[in-house]
């Protein structure tokens, strides 16, 4: 008889909410072992006891057959001392220490529970909160680790006997699926009209698919939050959304019924299927095949997603139609409504009806936002579908809160080096914003009991950022400033857990502070994670006036850098037709009142938008830049690079400039002069990127800030440097200043990590 073995294993990862216990019993008891699995702070558990040959099986097939929503990051196999067990159990969770185990991201409907949702014979047909150990809530419905349904916004609908029975069934994929229910014993929808529930159940989601037909503006409670929806080819029904929540020209997602109606709308490559149809179910922007009218005014790009709640796909069989705007249930820049109660209060006015949903939302959670890009995919927003997933490993023990930076905020927490990104939070000028940024802090501290007395507390450079000043009130164990074109950089590098490698790092944002005091923006690095990186290169310094007005009104931007050319032509006249605010801007400048120093790469695009006509204000952040991309990918036939020249550490902007002014008033067709900036723009940097490494030994070049969403700006530098050292850039957070966090917590516990 082969004498008995032991293994106690420790499974690191998305491991929990995922059917991973499930999963390791049906395992165990096909290899005929013995033992026990169970969820503890850190993963998942599992003691296991057989012969050598079933052992070594069974571990292999552990990490190559995963459930499909888990994530193994590591697998720690250890001898153990058999204690005799004759049957394989799954054992209550056990909490030792604060927890670390990562939490899932919600998940999209399976492929099992949508046949099952369709099928007039199953038990759950049509039930809008249908899931499995695959799909469904995750995170938006946690309260407390560990992930157990009394931990959950579920723990109040006890499970009737039909769902019980699945639920304790380790051979079922219901097998300690926490949001389990039915029509019996779980929650429902129910449709307000005017503040009273006028229909319940299969009821109130055919009428709100009526009311969807019929040009009504509903807001619809998802997965994290409401949704305002209506017909995305009703213009009347579009155009009352925006005065309503005031949002002139912002563009709208949209939801297709399936993947065919995205292709009718959008062209999209094999990566931005992929996407589509991940398990995150994010927006994703590609090319629109043609304009629909008040979707996206004047864009190139919509933004699209497909079903994933089984209450999309129900209201859709209920006749909605097939193409539905879906965009955050709130007013323009406050943060999503997710509340029962706030959205009938803020909602009032804007949604003529809402489709409630009973099961409470524990946490607001947007609609991430994604790209198929040049160099792999983007997450532009990082939220539902991928947060709050782990993004980076660092090689520290010690707790860091990241708190991020003002604008499209989010914190990261490291807990034992693993590296947890919360949702988008938004922009902290609003009220609204800096409230969720508290309770967002507030919640992971309290999730992972970690108190601030004993952690490193990571900030902007800024000193007038809320951010910043929220960070230095804390009572923490230490406060870091971290400067922001650097954590763009070290975002990077903490993706790929890079930490010795150098490289040389471009740095293209709106607005950051820099070491001078002065707004920085186009910035090149040398260095690494380790030993820190230094400012090698810049854009040349152009006068900002008015500071920050400046991002609202592309002229004003236009003022500081037209200011340093020799000649220029008369901008109030035409084909320029600048207005009133040029002449202010100008007056202003010449006084120095309320004037500062940039290097902004986003303002120099600003300032090329006003020149070919862009010369309104901004109503939404990149509004011009997105305008000017828009234009170039317009252009016809090869077009030649305007001159960035690049000496001494400084990128001139002025020959760039002067050629746009020339041939504007020479009248080239301004997508022309638009495509010949974007090229110019990539071989000015190429140029200084090339010289820099003659003399700097680099492993690679990283490319991040919230310029680098320019796909043609990519498509551009990537084809320039396509013989140069390899480039990377983000890829698990966005490059804008949603990564600014991992960026922060990366370099500073690397510096100050075991201080």
């Amino acid at each position: 008889m082969p004498d008995v073995e032991a293994r106690l294993v420790h499974v690191r990862g998305v491991v929990q909410g995922v059917g991973f216990r499930p999963f390791v019993y049906r395992l165990a008891r096909d290899h005929a072992l013995a033992g026990w699995v169970l969820n503890e702070e850190r993963g998942v558990e599992i003691h296991v006891e057989g012969v050598e040959p079933q052992l070594a099986s069974f571990l292999r097939q552990l990490s190559a057959n995963s459930p499909a929503a888990a994530s193994i990051r590591s697998l720690d196999v250890r001898s153990a001392q058999p204690v005799g067990v004759s049957d394989f159990e799954i054992r209550a969770s056990e909490r030792r220490r604060a927890p670390l185990a990562a939490v899932s991201p919600d998940l999209a409907i399976c492929e099992r529970c949508l046949a099952e949702l369709f099928d007039s014979q199953a038990h759950r047909f049509g039930y809008p909160y249908i899931n499995c150990t695959d799909c469904g809530p995750r995170y938006s419905i946690l309260l407390d680790l560990p992930y157990d349904r009394s931990n959950t916004t579920m723990a109040r609908w006890e499970m009737d006997p039909y769902c019980a029975s699945q639920y304790r069934d380790p051979r079922d994929r219901r097998f300690h699926a926490q949001p389990v229910a039915c029509p019996e014993c779980g929650p429902t929808y129910y449709l307000d009209t005017d503040g009273a529930r006028t229909a319940d159940g299969a009821a109130a989601i055919a009428q709100a698919a009526r009311m969807l037909r019929q040009g009504v503006i509903v807001a619809i409670k998802g997965i994290g939050g409401y949704h305002l929806a209506c017909d995305a080819r009703n213009a009347i029904a579009i155009e009352s959304l925006r005065s309503r929540k005031f949002r002139k020209e912002k563009p709208f997602a949209m939801m297709a019924a399936n993947l065919t109606v995205a292709r009718q709308v959008a062209r999209l490559s094999t990566a931005a299927e992929e996407l589509l149809l991940s398990p995150a179910r994010p927006i994703v922007l590609a090319p629109a095949r043609a304009e629909i009218d008040g979707v996206a005014p004047g864009a190139s790009e919509i933004g699209i997603m497909l079903p994933y709640a089984p209450l999309h796909h129900l209201l859709f069989a209920a006749g909605a139609p097939e193409l539905l705007v879906m965009t955050s249930a709130n007013r323009s820049s406050e943060p999503i409504a997710y509340l029962d109660d706030d959205a009938r209060e803020r909602l009032h006015g804007i949604a003529d009806a809402l489709l409630i949903g009973e099961r409470p939302i524990a946490r607001r959670v947007d609609d991430s936002v994604a790209r198929a890009c040049v160099l792999g995919p983007m997450i532009l927003r990082r939220s539902r579908g991928y947060a709050p997933g782990i993004v980076a490993h660092l090689p520290v023990e010690r707790p860091i809160l990241a708190v991020g930076a003002d604008l499209k905020n989010a914190v990261a927490l490291s807990i034992r080096g693993e590296v947890l990104a919360s949702p988008h939070i938004g922009d902290l000028q609003h009220h609204g914003a800096v409230t969720a940024f508290r309770e967002t802090i507030r919640d992971l501290l309290r999730m992972y009991d970690l108190h601030v007395e004993d952690l490193l507390v990571v900030h902007d450079g800024h000193p007038q950022y809320r951010s910043t000043q929220f960070a230095l009130e804390l009572p923490a164990a230490r406060h870091v400033s971290v400067q922001h074109h650097r954590a763009h950089i070290a975002s990077v590098l903490a993706e790929l857990g890079a930490w010795d490698r150098r490289v040389l790092g471009v740095a293209l944002d709106g607005t950051g502070y820099g070491d001078d005091g002065h707004i920085w923006g186009g910035e090149i690095f040398c260095g690494s994670v380790a030993d820190g990186v230094r400012r090698v290169a810049h854009l040349r310094e152009a006068a900002l006036v008015g500071g920050d007005a400046a991002a609202q009104h592309p002229v004003q931007a236009a003022a500081g850098f037209l200011a340093q050319l020799e000649e220029l032509p008369d901008l109030l006249a035409p084909p320029f037709d600048f207005p009133k605010r040029y002449r202010d801007a100008v007056k202003l400048l010449e006084t120095g009142v309320r004037t500062f120093r940039t290097t902004s790469m986003g303002r120099l695009f600003d300032a090329a938008a006003a020149l070919l006509g862009f010369t309104r204000e901004v109503t939404f952040e990149g509004q011009a830049a997105m305008w000017l991309e828009s234009m170039a990918r317009k252009a016809s036939g090869p077009v030649a690079p305007y001159s960035l020249p690049f000496s001494e550490g400084e990128l001139d902007f002025r020959p760039l400039v002067a050629d746009v002014c020339h041939d504007r008033l020479n009248g080239r067709e301004p997508a022309a002069i638009a495509r010949a900036f974007h090229r110019g723009i990539a071989g000015g940097f190429a140029l200084a990127l090339r010289q820099l490494s003659s003399v700097e030994h680099v492993d690679g070049v990283v490319l991040s800030g919230g310029v680098f969403q320019n796909e043609l700006l990519l498509h551009d530098l990537r084809e320039e440097l396509a013989d140069g050292p390899p480039i990377w850039t983000n890829h698990l957070v966005p490059p804008n200043d949603g990564g600014i966090c991992l960026g922060q917590a990366a370099l500073a516990a690397l510096e100050y990590g075991d201080a």
